[in-house]
């Protein structure tokens, strides 16, 4: 059975691939699992620097696989919410290199990782809201990220915004037209810290993320719980299913 995430070591850099392209790297419970396991390894290998995020295809992430929305909603959360932990609390630097779609979920990942890289293929959009759900668990790693009014309008619009844009907002480091050069060019930077450097650097910078999984996680997985249970959930994703627009009540 292929894997669904792809794993390389080079140069004391691991390199973490979604290549999922059946269902465009949606959060699968599988993807989810491999992604997690291959963040753990690289926790453990002394050999590595830093991470890379990246993807095949021209999709980075869907977000949340919604041919799984018959399982239990309350665990595909949890499992979200302890990757996205994952790669906040990774004592080395995670890069996104991305230059694809990055819908819903995919955008949790983003807000994760400590530098991202946008090429020019990217778009970015939260479409939550149109399919009856909310961005709940994923502002845990977005909304540190994104200014207030970048936030009030992605979040509401639901709006497809490009790479530009998204450096504007502070959603992404860098938009590149040359993603993998601007990625060698930051990793080639980070080899220079020193393992403990660079991890105690990290904690600085993330403190205040974690601060608010443990403070926010639990009631935020109970409300996308609530959410994905609903009437308007069913709703949104059977039109997004059946590629129709949704009839919303009132």
């Amino acid at each position: 059975m292929e894997p669904h995430v792809r794993t390389g070591v080079a140069d004391g850099i691991a390199t973490l691939t979604l290549d999922s392209p059946h269902n465009r790297n949606a959060l699968s419970t599988r993807l989810v699992a491999e992604l997690r396991q291959g963040l753990a390894d690289a926790a453990a290998d002394e050999r590595i620097r830093a991470v890379v995020l990246t993807h095949t295809g021209g999709t980075f992430c869907a977000g949340a696989d919604l041919t799984e929305a018959g399982t239990d909603p309350d665990q595909r959360t949890r499992e979200l919410i302890e990757l996205l932990r994952a790669l906040v609390e990774l004592p080395k630097p995670v890069v996104g290199r991305i230059d694809g779609h990055v819908r819903a979920g995919g955008m949790g990942l983003v807000g994760a990782c400590d530098v991202v890289i946008a090429g020019p293929s990217c778009t970015f959009a939260l479409t939550e809201a149109r399919l009856g759900l909310a961005p709940a668990v994923i502002s845990l790693t977005v909304l540190p990220r994104l200014t207030s009014r970048a936030a009030s309008r992605y979040f509401l619009t639901g709006e497809r915004f490009g790479p530009a844009e998204a450096e504007q907002a502070g959603l992404v480091t860098l938009a590149a037209d040359d993603v993998d050069s601007a990625t060698s060019a930051v990793l080639a930077r980070l080899r220079k810290g020193s393992p403990r450097g660079l991890a105690e650097s990290k904690a600085l910078t993330t403190e205040s993320v974690l601060a608010g999984f443990d403070r926010s996680a639990d009631e935020l997985a109970a409300r996308s719980a609530r959410l994905f249970a609903g009437d308007e959930a069913r709703e949104g994703m059977m039109a997004f299913l059946q590629k129709r627009q949704p009839r919303w009540a009132g």
